[in-house]
């Protein structure tokens, strides 16, 4: 037989709570002096997050014919039909989503290379992307990160 002796009451510590032990801030009373007055709280404001609109690079460019059969920064060999962009800023593997403004053409792909590395541009096309847009010219293209 096993026989369970009650919890000795000189035992528990000093912070122990009883069921009718009130809470409050460690060493302040209820309803002590000084304490903050109740106040309504103000009504939370909706937020608005922005859509993922087209916006409009003027100035995009493509690369290739010397880099062809080597590899790019994300490591994917350059070939002619590859489809990608090159990107200074995003990561690799990023999908981006690009439409011909003058054809309506559009195709979504990754981000597989590092650039450009003229000034102010901010894509590159692969020379495969370039010919599958009809945009292989330095010129005006719609773009946004697929989502």
């Amino acid at each position: 037989m096993t026989a369970v002796t009650p919890l000795d009451i000189a035992n528990r510590s000093a912070g122990w709570l009883g069921p009718d032990t009130p809470l409050a801030e460690s060493g302040v009373s209820p309803g002590a002096a000084g304490s903050r007055p109740a106040r309504p709280q103000p009504a939370v404001a909706a937020i608005r997050v922005p859509r993922n609109l087209w916006r409009l690079d003027p100035n995009i460019s493509w690369y290739g014919p010397g880099m062809y059969g080597q590899r790019t920064a994300c490591g994917v060999t350059l070939t002619t039909t590859v489809l990608g962009v090159a990107s200074r800023t995003l990561a690799c593997g990023t999908r981006v989503t690009f439409r011909n403004p003058v054809n309506g053409r559009t195709v979504t792909v990754p981000v597989i290379d590092r650039g450009p590395y003229v000034s102010g541009r901010i894509w590159d096309m692969t020379g495969g992307l370039c010919q599958y847009l009809n945009h292989c010219y330095t010129g005006s293209m719609y773009w946004k990160v697929a989502g």
